[in-house]
């Protein structure tokens, strides 16, 4: 494994093992299918500046907890592929990372709004207004960088904007393994993303969130040409793959409170 590659595949396995004490492998292979809805999710307030590159070396990374694994309420065959997710804030931004296990990585998108879900992809599904739960947003993004976002208003009979835009958003990816070629094995991507608390204004109640706030979200990912995924953090409800149903999303909350490294350590 080249130096590069190896320093990667170790930072996967640090964030991946950094907040659970289950077995590798028993995370990433025998994570069976389920509808089990997650317990609510703290976000802590990241300590040090985010840089979004791709890379998930700040502290702040380290510290916070992962979501937990990845549910697959549709699974009909093909391997499990795992996904670490990690979720941050401050008074400007809410902070994503996805680390997503995927023997065969696969992205042609690169335009704004294109079919990004076709390659492979990680969305995060919001309704910041606990008084408007069906009101949401979607912001899909593809290992190549590429976003789709969408605002969903509550009333039905409301067409969905399409020109609403997550602006200022940032988005960066990274493969260890090689793009868009079944002829190898692909070990995992990151994508690392920062987007503005500012997009949901007009909806939320509060930009940015205050301590204690309690926000719908989800976290999302399918496609890719082989092995297509169709996992989420909080499991969906209908009968065949469905993530826009705001009534399964999970909760999260925002703290007040940073959480440093050593307090992880102090944990183990």
């Amino acid at each position: 494994m080249s130096s590069p590659r190896r320093c990667f595949f170790i930072l996967f396995v640090i964030l991946l093992t950094a907040t659970s004490a289950v077995p590798i492998t028993a995370r990433l292979l025998k994570a069976a299918p389920r509808k089990v809805k997650p317990a609510p999710y703290t976000i802590y307030r990241t300590a040090t500046p985010i840089t979004i590159d791709g890379k998930l070396d700040e502290p702040g990374w380290f510290a916070a907890p992962s979501v937990g694994e990845f549910q697959f309420a549709w699974y009909k065959s093909g391997k499990r592929e795992q996904t670490v997710a990690k979720l941050l804030w401050d008074d400007k931004n809410l902070y994503v990372s996805f680390i997503c296990q995927d023997a065969h990585i696969a992205g042609t998108r690169t335009k704004h709004d294109s079919d990004v879900w076709e390659d492979d992809c990680v969305e995060v599904f919001t309704a910041p207004n606990p008084d408007l739960p069906m009101a949401y947003f979607n912001i899909e993004m593809s290992v190549r960088g590429a976003h789709l976002d969408g605002y969903h208003p509550s009333k039905k009979s409301t067409p969905l904007e399409t020109n609403w835009n997550a602006e200022g958003i940032q988005i960066k990816a990274s493969v260890v393994g090689t793009l868009n070629d079944d002829g190898d094995t692909d070990s995992f991507w990151i994508l690392e993303a920062a987007i503005p608390f500012a997009a949901f204004a007009h909806v939320a109640k509060q930009t940015p969130p205050r301590p204690d706030d309690v926000w719908h979200l989800n976290l999302n990912r399918l496609g890719g040409d082989t092995n297509i995924q169709y996992s989420q953090w909080s499991p969906g409800t209908s009968a065949v793959p469905q993530y826009h149903r705001p009534q399964d999303f999970g909760r999260v909350i925002f703290s007040a409170a940073t959480r440093p490294v050593q307090e992880v350590r102090d944990t183990k």
